[in-house]
């Protein structure tokens, strides 16, 4: 039976539930606005289901075992058997335990839940295809509308993800066992993330990148640290080479690449994964309908309220542009609520941290040394070494430093880059520091516990007023 075409109407449409558009959903019903939130797969999109969330728990559990089998020094000897099959059940769990509370989360503040995909018809008015055969169509019409459509794994010509032996990241986190061996195309945070992961568990990697090193927007001292310690692990790298086509070899693929001097590699594997970046999800809202258009990257261009070009359409989170972050788009989401209800609220990019999850992890927020010059201050800049952290010392984790970059002449902290285990954690700290104007003698003054990782934070202000106890002084 097929149902017929629903017409309904609210304040405040919100199209996909991943971490900006729940946030935004949430947050616009809080406000008072009747809130409705279109998702077409499942709450919390990409970052709980097929992201974020998955590679996390993966990486945990990588850690688990290579720690457990690799404790020597320690007295430690183990040699532990991965059950992947358990392991992604356990991941399972996991994801369905937060989706699960996003919907209760939803539902709890009043946000009205439609599944299906939403297209703009007009300005006020959006259809919703109902999944499944015989669901039917909606039509909401809506007052403001809040786009979260998020992003999708790039691909690359000739490496088509239909095909079984080429795997997104997404596919590669379904996985029911280590593969023996992969090639992995792209040495980005997302590569490095599972190269890193998959090369505890016992997986011989290969990895191909067009550029000369991994991680392209981080500084060179952090690169070689995390460089260093994947290779450590076994992973191959092979830099200056972009991957051509791919063919099946026995039971596994050969993967072929070509330099800028046209000359070409092949390397084996059982399959290829392609971790090349991800594009933004514009394709299924006919946006075309509202007079939008993405720009020439496929993004919607806002302002710093999260306002597209027409003005009762928000557009939050990796639609949107850099930084394609979780948290980013949480915070773009909350910005657009409120303008959306008409609260006085605006977007601040300065204080976003970011992550990689390797080994060690790798945090920043604000500028660097080089970008602080660039932006006309004068920069003075203070580093605490790990190896001279007891608490590091105490972990077997020694690798890395905090590194905090102030405005010298005022001492204000304007960023910070850390490079080590928690990094991902401690980076907090430094994000506030920026937020709130702080300046390195309130960083330095903060008394912090001892040992903590988070005394390098400390002691990195100290060092940049040249009053480090445990360091050097520069």
């Amino acid at each position: 039976m097929v149902m017929g075409d629903i017409a309904t109407a609210t304040d405040l449409l919100v199209i996909g539930a991943g971490p900006g558009g729940y946030v935004a959903a949430i947050r616009g019903a809080q406000l008072g606005l009747d809130t409705t939130l279109v998702e077409k797969d499942a709450y919390g999109g990409t970052c709980l289901n097929r992201g974020c969330i998955p590679s996390k728990a993966f990486i945990h559990g990588a850690d688990v075992a290579h720690e457990a089998a690799n404790a020597e020094e320690l007295g430690i000897h183990a040699d532990p058997a991965v059950d992947m099959r358990q392991m992604q059940q356990w991941k399972s769990g996991v994801v369905d335990q937060l989706t699960s509370g996003v919907e209760k989360l939803c539902k709890a503040n009043g946000v009205a839940l439609l599944e299906g995909t939403a297209a703009f018809e007009d300005e006020h008015t959006a259809r919703i295809a109902h999944g499944g055969e015989g669901q039917g169509m909606e039509t909401v019409e809506f007052d403001q509308a809040i786009i979260a459509t998020g992003s999708r794994p790039l691909r690359i010509p000739g490496f088509d993800f239909d095909d079984e032996p080429v795997l997104s990241s997404a596919e590669l986190l379904q996985m029911e066992s280590v593969p023996d061996s992969l090639v992995v195309v792209g040495a980005g945070y997302i590569g490095m993330e599972l190269s890193t992961m998959l090369a505890k568990l016992g997986t011989d990697v290969t990895v191909v990148e067009m550029l000369d090193d991994v991680l392209p927007t981080y500084e060179d001292d952090i690169k070689r640290i995390v460089r260093s310690r994947a290779e450590d692990l076994g992973v191959e790298f092979h830099f200056g080479e972009g991957a051509t086509a791919w063919g099946e070899a026995g039971d596994g693929v050969v993967v072929s690449t070509e330099t800028e001097d046209g000359e070409v590699s092949e390397y084996a594997g059982d399959a290829v994964l392609v971790a090349v970046g991800r594009q933004p999800v514009t394709d299924t809202l006919e946006l075309e309908s509202i007079g939008l258009e993405p720009n020439e990257n496929g993004f919607v261009e806002t302002d710093d309220r999260a306002r597209t070009d027409v003005e009762n359409v928000f557009a939050i989170g990796d639609v949107a542009g850099e930084p394609m972050l979780a948290h980013a788009a949480s915070a773009e989401g909350i910005v657009a609520a409120e303008v959306a209800a008409g609260e006085p609220d605006a977007l601040d990019q300065q204080a976003i941290p970011a992550a990689v999850f390797t080994d060690p992890e790798i945090a920043t927020v604000g500028l660097t040394e080089t970008e602080a010059e660039a932006e006309g201050f004068e920069p003075v800049v203070g580093e605490m070494p790990l190896r001279a952290s007891g608490r590091a010392l105490s972990m077997n984790e020694s690798e890395g430093f905090v590194r905090v970059v102030a405005d010298e002449a005022s001492g204000i902290v304007l960023g910070g880059q850390l490079v080590g285990p928690n990094a991902s954690e401690l980076v907090a700290e430094v994000a506030l520091a920026v937020e709130m104007s702080a300046t390195l003698e309130d960083v330095a003054g903060t008394v912090h516990t001892h040992p903590t990782l988070a005394e390098a934070v400390m002691e990195a202000a100290e060092n940049a007023q040249g009053q480090a106890i445990h360091t050097l002084n520069r």
